[in-house]
């Protein structure tokens, strides 16, 4: 059953600010710069916009590796040089599009006070249908075709002072994860903590599917220097299944986690913060 198919908990006015849902694949090594172009003439009616960025690292779940779960690998190219990665923008900003040698994204970002967020299945369709076109393009240009071999579902959340909190040093009364008891009493009032970890996703085949990675930041708020923590949720692993089916397949899964996980680790006074039903 999927996630899409469940239910999951669910609050009026959730914290998140950031959706994004990203496919990584072999590198199709004959996707240059002026293909690329090529393919953001599929888009540009949604997305005239367009930006350059260094192309993000290859991430991949390890399993059974001692002191690195995940592992990192730097592209190389002898002849070329690094093929961008571009964003195809919306005039808002809210929506953009990431493409790179070897993976697909899409994320949607809150810019403003009264920007709600459209929900998982509004960006998961989004997604889905511009993957297809991508994979139409590759055909069509023979590009390639695409090999999905990690798939990634990041929510990130700002969780601002105010209600149910006030400083930094508070974090036990936003995360279930922190308890700021003390052995001794020596230590002053806490005036910050951070916390990050992750928990690792079992596959139906009992062989670990994924991770899911978690960090918790005291940041300010850049409108008015307002304390807030910076909540970010991240589901990695690998396709269950063939083709594009497998990889959403997981990206639903990685959702679900995300969602439930994110209930877990917050605490029930927040939840009425923020409308749990």
């Amino acid at each position: 059953m999927s996630s899409l198919d469940v239910a999951l908990p669910n609050f009026t006015d959730p914290p998140v600010v950031e959706v994004a849902l990203a496919v990584q694949f072999e590198p199709l090594t004959n996707l240059r710069t002026p293909q690329i172009g090529l393919l953001w003439t599929n888009f540009r009616k949604r997305f005239p916009k367009i930006e350059e960025h260094l192309p993000l690292d290859p991430m991949m779940e390890r399993f059974g590796v001692k002191g690195e779960p995940t592992v990192r690998v730097r592209l190389e190219m002898r002849h070329n040089p690094p093929v961008p990665r571009c964003w195809f923008l919306n005039d808002a900003g809210t929506e953009l599009i990431q493409v790179q040698q070897d993976r697909f994204a899409h994320n949607w970002r809150k810019v403003g006070e009264g920007e709600e967020y459209p929900r998982y299945e509004h960006v998961r369709d989004t997604f889905r249908s511009e993957l297809c076109i991508f994979e139409r393009f590759l055909d069509c240009e023979k590009v390639g075709s695409l090999t999905p071999n990690q798939c990634e579902v990041t929510y990130v959340n700002h969780i601002v002072a105010g209600q149910g909190w006030s400083s930094h040093g508070e974090l036990a009364r936003v995360s279930t994860l922190f308890s700021a008891k003390y052995s001794e009493e020596f230590l002053p009032e806490l005036e910050e903590v951070r916390l990050s970890g992750s928990y690792v996703i079992p596959g139906g085949d009992g062989q670990p599917l994924g991770r899911l990675h978690f960090s918790i930041a005291p940041v300010y708020r850049r409108a008015d220097d307002r304390a807030m923590f910076l909540l970010k949720l991240v589901a990695r692993g690998r396709p269950e299944g063939e083709g594009l089916d497998g990889a959403l397949r997981f990206l639903d899964t990685g959702r679900e986690w995300i969602v439930r996980g994110f209930a877990a680790i917050t605490t029930p006074e927040m939840h009425k913060v923020w409308g749990r039903r």
